[in-house]
């Protein structure tokens, strides 16, 4: 998994082909993505710190943007 930005996660957690859950455990949250039961991205959040990451090839995934 590689570093992404948050718009880019935003964009993969809308979509709605994708399921998404949440996990929390004292200070860490872990928000998951799937696509077809298979992980292709997720957020972490510890204490103030925030960091996206997605599988090799997550461009494939995201949806046109029309603004």
């Amino acid at each position: 998994m590689k570093l992404i930005m948050k718009t880019e996660f935003d964009n993969l957690r809308k979509n709605p082909l994708h399921d998404y859950e949440s996990d929390t455990n004292g200070e860490k949250q872990i928000v998951k993505i799937y696509r077809d039961e298979q992980l292709i991205a997720k957020k972490i959040t510890l204490k103030k710190s925030i960091r996206y990451f997605a599988i090799t090839g997550y461009l494939q995934f995201l949806t046109a943007q029309t603004e």
